[in-house]
Parts: structure tokens; sequence; C-alpha cells
């Protein structure tokens, strides 16, 4: 039986640029790090990982995507319009949430999520 999500490993081709990006621009804080080629972040009881090493993935190959819950989804929208990060889809409504979606510098997707109240 599947008792909760391990983590969510994202591959990056370089590390500091990587990790500046989900720092400084995403404010995410590094829980693990092994080597510099295995980022760790503690993300609401689950883990979201960033790797340089070779997994047989492609950094930026538009695979799975991360979302991540914020709790303003228009200010944290401001926010990265503010640091110049490229979006792929502008902020939208479903019967159940609102999102956006935005790329990281490898070109993998980055869902900003808020739940409907």
């Amino acid at each position: 039986m599947i008792t909760s999500m391990a983590f969510t490993v994202y591959p990056v081709s370089d590390m500091a640029r990587a990790r500046a990006f989900y720092e400084h621009v995403l404010g995410l804080h590094v829980s693990d790090n092994y080597r510099d080629v295995w980022v760790e972040y503690d993300v609401g009881g689950s883990t979201f990982a960033i790797t340089t090493t070779d997994m047989g993935h492609i950094p930026g190959a538009k695979g799975a995507v991360a979302a991540f819950e914020v709790s303003d989804l228009d200010g944290f929208v401001h926010k990265m319009k503010e640091r110049a990060v490229s979006f792929v889809t502008e902020t939208f409504d479903t019967p159940v949430c609102r999102m956006a979606v935005i790329a990281d510098q490898d070109g993998n997707h980055i869902t900003l999520h808020q739940r409907h109240a």
C-alpha cells in the first residue's frame, strides 16, 4: 500500500543556476544537499529535489510537472513577474482552484496553485 509521496525530482543542467532560481526566486529552503548534485527542499510534508546526475532524464523534457500550493496566487504571480520569470500559462480558474504555470531556466514547468476556499 502506498502511504505518501517520497519525493518529486527535476533534472537540471546547471546546479548553481537552478538553486538560484528555486531558492532566491521561488523562496524554497534547502533541507538536504548531497555533494551539490542532489539538492532537496521540504515542501509541505513532501520533498522536492533537483539533480544534475544523469538518471536517464533530460532537463526541460516537459514530462511530469510539479505543482506548488501558494497561499496568495495573485501576490506570488506578481512577484514572479517582477523577477522576470518565464510564464508558460497565465493565471486561470477551474471549478476547484486557480493556477498559473511558470518555467525554470531548463524549461521545467512549475504550476503555482491555489485551491478555492
